[in-house]
């Protein structure tokens, strides 16, 4: 029987890392997280590391062929052998025609991209709720997760501070580009037949179970 290949796509605040990390654990499912790839790529000085470096101490973007070949290498790795979920990659439909073309040789298809449906407020309120303590880097959030102190951290009263990211017109800005380089991705897996869409405001323990009807 061939292996599940499940892509998770959401914009950013979506929660797509800290779901994948939920399901991962609860079916056994490789989590694989392309930023981590570049990360440990890097660090570890591989060809396809130092390739990608070349790239982004241009300020260019790294080629999808070197980031798919990363993900390939990646996926070939045993802890892969039951399945895996992608998480943050593709992110344009250039990148999700080429990763179904390089999976096609390997006799291999994506079984479905699972699309995390946030609106744009709820991203907005969620990312730029976000402060950090400048001294121990405890995360906080103004809704969810306030401190005893505005301002203050309870751990340790370091002062918190909000990253730029994380700054309201930040998080418009890179809602926009989502919006027009990725959500695109989302129509290209419901074209053909791959796509599940679920609603991915709540808790995160709620919406993983949501997602768990179809993996």
């Amino acid at each position: 029987m061939s292996r599940k290949i499940y892509i998770l796509l959401g914009a950013p605040g979506a929660g797509k890392g800290t779901l994948a990390k939920l399901i991962s654990q609860e079916v056994g499912l490789a989590h694989i997280a392309s930023g981590d790839l570049f990360r440990e790529a890097l660090a570890k000085k591989t060809e396809l590391g130092l390739e990608s470096k070349k790239y982004m101490d241009a300020g260019e973007l790294v080629p999808d062929e070197i980031t798919i070949e990363m993900i390939l290498q990646r996926i070939s790795r045993p802890d892969c052998d039951r399945g895996l979920l992608l998480d943050g990659f593709p992110r344009t439909v250039g990148q999700a025609r080429a990763l179904d073309e390089a999976l096609s040789k390997r006799d291999e298809s994506i079984t479905k991209a699972l699309s995390l449906e946030v609106s744009d407020e709820e991203v907005v309120r969620r990312l730029s709720g976000r402060w950090i303590c400048r001294e121990c880097q405890t995360p906080y959030h103004q809704t969810n997760m306030p401190p005893k102190v505005k301002g203050v951290c309870d751990k340790c009263g370091g002062e918190l501070y909000q990253r730029d990211d994380d700054r309201e017109d930040t998080v418009r800005s890179r809602l926009d580009v989502y919006n027009k380089q990725t959500r695109p991705v989302i129509d290209y897996y419901d074209t053909i037949d791959k796509l599940s869409r679920f609603d991915g405001e709540g808790r995160a323990e709620e919406v993983a179970s949501r997602l768990l009807t179809v993996i």
